[in-house]
């Protein structure tokens, strides 16, 4: 069964079965339109990856596949090449077979920050909207929720997630190339994550109603962004680039997100972690061999981004919808 039928299989005799109709047209298109240039190049290699039914799978703790045996050294070093063609790998780390894909992000940092604030996934139906490699997703997967979707219209991660998608095929969890803008108001999602998502929105009201509108009465919003200092007026639009990225609209303070998240229309708006990114956190890997956060701060003050505005510091709030 191939990606598509897997998810439309997983939505027959559910309440999301209506999405089908609006989903077959859309992941059509995409696999019909102008690609990536490296799309080919990506195929190819995931039919290099070893046909191996998993040992054991752990996915509560971290994100590790085992084999029965230990690879040969040559075919250990056969399936790491492989997976280097797959770069740069950003979200992670994962542990395939014995070979450790150290990520430019230690994600399952993230994840223990927020696991421990939010309502229980397990027999949940939930969304990661701008989900990336889909490490979360397979977390998410770990804490027993009964279906995982993610979305994510680029197509690295696509396939970075198909790497792993491979060996749970019969699995509940599912990644579709497709943004925000392109899901339906369905309404019925138990839980929506967004994660570093919400400060590339040109129109951050309008993306926080997207994601309302994933969500069933009484279902749980994880939300977690870059916010600066300041009072509930305050939000820095940078310029250009912050921290040397393009895409960064607006970045508010934890009293100004809230007044976005009541404006929205959410209930129940809690505050329950804020951190500061480290560059432990966020740094150059083997494994993703660009600049990263070192060289996107000021070298005379950490404190400041390589433009002098203030330095990356993330908020995860959780809220309810009606």
């Amino acid at each position: 069964m191939n990606w598509k039928s897997a998810m439309y299989q997983a939505l027959i005799n559910t309440d999301m079965e209506p999405w089908i109709a609006h989903l077959m047209p859309q992941l059509e298109a995409w696999e019909n339109s102008a690609r990536h240039g490296d799309s080919t190049k990506w195929q190819q290699q995931l039919k290099q990856l070893p046909d191996i039914t998993p040992a054991s799978v752990e996915l509560k703790a971290s994100v590790s596949f085992d084999a029965d045996e230990a690879l040969s050294s040559g075919h250990r070093s056969h399936v790491k090449n492989v997976l280097k063609q797959f770069m740069p790998w950003r979200k992670g780390p994962f542990s395939l077979f014995g070979i450790d894909i150290d990520t430019e992000w230690r994600s399952d940092w993230k994840w223990d920050r927020v696991v421990q604030h939010i309502e229980t996934l397990e027999g949940r139906k939930v969304l990661d909207v701008g989900c990336g490699s889909g490490y979360h997703l397979f977390r998410m997967l770990g804490e027993k929720a009964e279906l995982v979707v993610g979305i994510d219209p680029t197509e690295l991660f696509f396939y970075q997630f198909s790497i792993f998608k491979k060996y749970l095929s019969n699995s509940p969890i599912h990644y579709l190339p497709l943004g925000i803008e392109d899901m339906p108001s369905e309404n019925r999602f138990d839980t929506v994550f967004s994660m570093g998502v919400l400060y590339h929105r040109r129109d951050p009201i309008e993306f926080l109603y997207q994601l309302k509108n994933q969500l069933r009465s009484g279902g749980q919003l994880v939300l977690e962004t870059i916010v600066v200092d300041g009072d509930i007026d305050t939000v820095l639009m940078p310029g250009e680039r912050y921290a040397q990225m393009r895409n960064v609209w607006f970045l508010p303070s934890n009293l100004a997100l809230k007044q976005w998240l009541e404006r929205v229309g959410f209930i129940d708006i809690q505050l329950v972690d804020e951190s500061i990114t480290t560059c432990e956190e966020q740094r150059a890997t083997e494994w993703m061999t660009n600049h990263s956060l070192a060289d996107f701060l000021d070298p005379n003050d950490a404190s400041l981004t390589i433009e002098g505005y203030p330095a990356p510091t993330r908020s995860v709030f959780t809220a309810k919808k009606k």
